[in-house]
């Protein structure tokens, strides 16, 4: 079960993940950018093929959806330790939300900084590593790399926000 979010970010109920996809339902995740300890690099993975959602496509944040009851806080702690072993402290950025065809929810972005060693949850994670911020700022505009579409869209929110 999961935290159902009404269109103002207000938890409003529980719902299953299969619900909330199969009607494509406003729920909350987290994001969270892994930085290099000297700050000049992100780490960045691809995505398992038998993943729900954008199966396949590079990230540059741990994360995932909110469950039932939990905060974001809490969830973005959870979700960096699931999908990269890391367990270091977070640094809440900004909330926003992201609307497609497939998905809509808002989002909780934090950063955290951690030189590994990361740990993959095989499941969802088939490999990573870590990409400079200039290269990855090109990846982001362009629509070519194979990108998560929210990753894109929130990405140039973060850069936007954040002069990187």
């Amino acid at each position: 079960m999961i935290n159902l979010y009404d269109e103002d970010a207000n938890v409003i109920g529980t719902v299953s993940r299969e619900r909330m996809r199969a009607e494509n339902l406003w729920h909350g995740c987290v994001l969270t950018l892994v930085h290099s300890v000297d700050g000049e690099r992100i780490y960045v993975h691809r995505r398992t093929d038998t993943k729900d959602i954008f199966p396949g496509l590079y990230d540059y944040t741990a994360g995932g959806v909110i469950d039932a009851g939990e905060t974001p806080d809490t969830a973005a702690r959870r979700e960096l330790e699931e999908e990269l072993g890391v367990d270091s402290p977070l640094t809440f950025l900004f909330q926003t939300t992201y609307v497609d065809e497939q998905t809509r929810y808002h989002a909780w972005v934090y950063e955290t900084r951690s030189d590994g060693p990361f740990t993959h949850q095989p499941e969802e994670v088939a490999w990573g590593g870590w990409m400079g911020l200039d290269e990855l700022r090109g990846k982001i505009d362009d629509p070519g790399w194979p990108l998560v579409p929210d990753g894109r869209a929130i990405g140039r929110e973060w850069l936007r926000r954040t002069g990187s």
